[in-house]
């Protein structure tokens, strides 16, 4: 069952954040990343660099680009949304994505928020995407600010 997500009361900093958004499934993806960027002005985040690229398997390589440049973002949120079809191709593709995003956050120690969702049809994208009271977008950006705090207090 989904928990609904409250706003909560981190504060940025001098913080600045990056996202990779898909434009496949943009409907959904869109209004993840529109939460998420309101979530963020709302911590007061210094910058938020948003880098648009065609679907959900070109998220690893721009999040990879991005978690080796200097200065570091405090985190990376990644959106996009993968709807199961007929075959396996989205399954394949959603774990490709999963392994891809795990290995760039452990090789350069940038937390990459995996908000890339393999969903089984339009209408768990609508709940998930669309509403204000589930919006994993709104979570991914809270997560991003919770381990920004966390990684700045173990330097």
């Amino acid at each position: 069952m989904l928990k609904p997500v409250s706003s909560k009361t981190f504060r940025a900093g001098n913080a600045e954040f990056a996202i990779v958004a898909s434009n496949y499934n943009a409907r959904y993806v869109d209004a993840m990343l529109r939460a998420a960027k309101a979530e963020l002005r709302r911590a007061r985040a210094a910058a938020v660099q948003v880098v648009r690229v065609p679907g959900a398997y070109e998220i690893p390589v721009v999040a990879a680009r991005l978690a080796r440049r200097l200065p570091k973002p405090a985190a990376i949120i990644c959106l996009g949304v993968i709807l199961r079809g007929k075959t396996v191709h989205a399954a394949h593709i959603g774990d490709a994505v999963s392994r891809a995003l795990m290995e760039i956050q452990l090789q350069h120690e940038v937390p990459v928020i995996h908000e890339v969702l393999l969903l089984e049809n339009e209408e768990q994208a609508k709940v998930r995407c669309l509403g204000r009271k589930h919006n994993r977008g709104m979570e991914a950006a809270q997560t991003a600010l919770a381990m920004a705090r966390v990684m700045a207090s173990l330097d």
